[in-house]
């Protein structure tokens, strides 16, 4: 495990050093608030199972990290500082912000219907695109079905190894949900689907002809200088330092190496990319800031709708535009976006001004429903704590 803390900005160590009797030669730095909770928090959720843990915490005052456990638990190698990440649903963030751009460009419309922009697509077992908004794609209101269960029948490791390099269209992914009928009519409800960001980033990619890929290269990644953050689709291998993900999936099973994704749900709009904690506390704190959305369309983007008691989410989260709100235990509440695939978690968060963002990842996931809830509760408390301590 490791802490690291950085300096004051030169100009204000230069002050403090000034203000010093001249007999002072030097003077240590002042602790970057959160150091020692953020250790902590890495430690407790390692302790509750995670076999390698790694956390980056971005503010005014500087960046602390904090690693736990191992990323590899054959070779014993420590948790690199900033390794790359599988984003997961995180995906999804940066894909709603360049369909928003797209709207503060009236190039599309919130209220536009998927009908309306991808004809014939969305139709069958009662889902019907004419209904079905943009607004409902991006904020989980639409109600239709997601194609997870049908890329991934059984959770046994013998689907995984069987089918992980097997890569759908995008359109064959929306096929596969639409054999089913649809949660609830469009704008009366909430649910997490995947579905919902194939079809935006299809719309992306009818609205510019240009893949959504190269779209937020070219609208999100390039000007904030996220050089480390990537679309890579089907390509399966992490660039290099990374930690090792590991997955249960029978309690009391083996841990299973799931360091190659599950192809058929991890290479498109809704949770292909891959990126460092870095990159993804930048880009957080620039959107929260409102320095990659117009007024109006930052406005749609933190206009929240609650996500109910069963979704699996803390009491009082409430679903945005590509981004939950999450109360906070010092008051208020953090946004942010996680993601998750086979043995690992990622989970970001930024305060609602962008000064202060975290990202945590954890390299195993449990199979035991108790394992899951303790570690589930580690997590939640560490991002918790490190958005509140010395806020």
């Amino acid at each position: 495990m490791i802490l690291r803390r950085l300096r004051w900005p030169a100009a204000l160590s230069a002050l403090a050093l000034a203000c010093l009797p001249s007999t002072t030669a030097s003077a240590a730095p002042r602790p970057v608030p959160g150091a020692r909770t953020l250790q902590q928090g890495a430690d407790a959720l390692h302790a509750a199972g995670v076999t390698g843990v790694a956390v980056r915490l971005d503010t005014p005052r500087g960046t602390v990290t904090a690693r736990a456990g191992v990323a590899d638990p054959v070779t014993r190698r420590p948790v690199p500082a900033d390794g790359f990440l599988r984003l997961g649903s995180t995906t999804k963030t940066f894909v709603a912000t360049v369909l928003l751009q797209l709207v503060g460009e009236r190039r599309v419309g919130l209220g536009q219907s998927v009908e309306d922009l991808l004809p014939g697509v969305v139709t069958g077992a009662g889902n019907d695109g004419r209904t079905i908004t943009v607004r409902d794609l991006l904020g989980h209101t639409s109600g239709l079905p997601d194609y997870v269960g049908d890329v991934f029948p059984e959770p046994t490791a013998r689907t995984y190894f069987a089918h992980r390099w097997q890569a759908y269209a995008p359109a064959e992914l929306v096929a596969l949900a639409l054999r089913h009928e649809p949660a609830f009519p469009a704008g009366t409800g909430w649910a997490y689907s995947n579905t919902n960001y194939v079809l935006a980033g299809m719309i992306i990619e009818k609205v510019t002809g240009d893949t959504w890929e190269r779209q937020v290269h070219e609208r999100v990644l390039r000007p904030l200088g996220l050089r480390d953050t990537d679309t890579p689709g089907t390509r399966p291998f992490l660039p290099r330092p990374h930690a090792r993900d590991h997955q249960q999936f029978t309690a009391g099973g083996p841990m299973v190496d799931t360091t190659i994704p599950y192809r058929p749900f991890d290479s498109g709009a809704d949770g292909s990319m891959t990126g460092t904690a870095r990159d993804l506390n930048r880009f957080l704190g620039a959107l929260a800031a409102g320095r990659l959305l117009k007024p109006a369309e930052q406005a749609a983007l933190l206009t929240m709708v609650p996500v109910g008691g069963d979704s699996g989410h803390p009491e009082g989260t409430e679903d945005g535009l590509g981004l939950f709100r999450t109360p906070l235990s010092c008051g208020g509440g953090h946004l942010g976006h996680g993601g998750n695939g086979f043995g690992y978690v990622v989970r970001a968060a930024t305060t609602p001004d962008g000064r202060r963002s975290v990202t945590v990842s954890a390299h195993s996931r449990s199979a035991d429903p108790r394992a899951e809830a303790r570690q589930e509760r580690a997590l939640r408390e560490l991002v918790d704590r490190a958005l509140c301590d010395g806020a």
